[in-house]
């Protein structure tokens, strides 16, 4: 891919297209199959760079992989993972290393986890303080809470954890050192998560308690359980579906359908905003795949108003902030974004970054500790070269807001996008969309 990628103001984008695996699934269908017995099959799988290093992962942990066919997998475990020969490389992968670093913990190994520049810049205590507190060791290898740190694990202790922000990466983590914990494990979360670490963990043939508890849950599960290969159908991902649709939304003339975006309502919170916002968005063919519910979603060009999205709604669409943020711009009106803290921890500062890439943009944008507030109009300046820190999303959501913009906005360090989104320029370039 170029050093920089530039999109630019485009006529009436139209089309068809298929959502990418989704990621989080991707990540915890490679994790279960490794930990499992007997053999893992897996449909749909995202092919980016995030998940063929988890892949690489469960692999050295011992776990046999192997890519039978186009987003075909099929994973062999030996019920549990073995001390790794080398250094556990997770790239970019924030999630993989999480969720790994939780289901290493419940074994009797020690393994070293590492990751490029921007792994390296993110915080890790925020998971490995509650697995040290059910018995597993680390060892920081250059600064506390960055990586690498090598990890021993074995002989844990269940906890009852209670989350002050709902995180998935932390209570899955939690929740699969806690398959081979002594005791019961459980995680209390204020707000509800996604859930699918749950709901995997049930078709490889775990029991999984959850507890309504006023606006969240508590989710337990008893340590000692077998994990048994199965069958894994990956639908689209709703964070990748988001930028065609996005586009779909902000340039005249529009309209686009992605096919197979998954439909939990835990992971359609950006949905719900657009909707709020007067976006002219519909679903067909509702289905089923993977567990999950599944439907075709289609975007057509809406005149957008401003509105203050509910803080609750957060932990529902925790990434697709920056490309809302996108579609805010041309949102007549303010539009506010509170109670979002946790993107600061992502790949990048991702508040900060976009609040930078919007105001090079020209477009009014104020910085909360929390939040930001978007005033936007339905004209965008754009021409402007947008600094992304390496973060796929601050990339792709940038270059969608060029795609309606008045002059072409550029991206640098475009190559991050292969992340999660391999296909993204030829995707957006097929609907129509003028990116290169």
């Amino acid at each position: 891919m170029p050093s920089q990628l530039t999109a630019s103001r485009s006529n009436a984008l139209a089309g068809t297209v298929r959502a990418p695996g989704d990621k989080s699934m991707s990540h915890r269908s490679m994790i279960l199959g490794g930990m499992a017995s007997g053999v893992t099959e897996v449909e749909g799988l995202l092919e980016g760079d995030d998940v063929l290093a988890t892949a690489r992962a469960v692999q050295a942990f011992g776990a046999k992989v192997e890519r039978i066919g186009e987003g075909r997998w099929r994973i062999e475990g030996a019920g549990g993972f073995k001390t790794p020969a080398s250094v556990i490389d997770c790239g970019n992968a924030g999630t993989g290393v999480r969720l790994l670093m939780g289901a290493a913990a419940g074994y009797p190994l020690t393994a070293t986890f590492d990751g490029d520049a921007s792994l390296r810049r993110r915080p890790m205590k925020r998971v490995t303080g509650p697995l040290a507190d059910m018995g597993a060791r680390f060892d920081w290898r250059a600064a506390e809470d960055r990586l690498p740190v090598a990890l021993t694990g074995g002989t844990l202790t269940a906890i009852d954890y209670v989350q002050t922000v709902a995180s998935a990466q932390i209570k899955s983590a939690i929740l699969l050192a806690g398959l081979n914990a002594q005791g019961v494990t459980s995680v209390t979360e204020p707000e509800k998560s996604r859930d699918h670490t749950e709901r995997m963990l049930r078709a490889f043939g775990a029991e999984v308690g959850v507890e309504e508890m006023g606006q969240g849950w508590v989710v337990s599960l008893k340590g000692g359980q077998p994990l048994t290969g199965t069958f894994v159908a990956v639908p689209g991902d709703p964070s990748s579906a988001a930028f065609p649709l996005a586009a779909g939304l902000i340039v005249p003339g529009s309209a686009v359908t992605v096919e197979g975006v998954m439909l939990n309502p835990l992971r359609t919170g950006l949905f719900a905003a657009w909707r709020d916002m007067g976006a002219d968005l519909t679903i067909s063919n509702r289905r089923e795949a993977g567990g999950e519910a599944v439907g075709d979603v289609t975007a057509r060009h809406s005149a957008l108003k401003g509105v203050v999205v509910p803080e609750d709604r957060a932990a529902s669409m925790i990434d697709e902030y920056p490309i809302l943020a996108a579609t805010a711009a041309f949102a007549e009106g303010v539009t506010v974004m509170r109670g979002v803290g946790e993107m600061r921890v992502k790949e990048s500062d991702r508040i900060s970054l976009m609040v930078e890439g919007l105001r090079a943009c020209g477009v009014q944008v104020e910085e909360e500790p929390e939040g930001f507030i978007v005033t936007g109009a339905p004209s965008v300046p754009g021409g402007a070269t947008v600094h992304t820190a390496h973060d796929h999303r601050i990339a792709m959501s940038h270059l969608v807001l060029g795609l309606a913009a008045d002059q072409p906005v550029s991206v640098d360090e475009p190559g991050m996008i292969a992340t999660s989104f391999p296909g993204f320029v030829e995707m957006m370039n097929g609907l129509g969309g003028g990116i290169a």
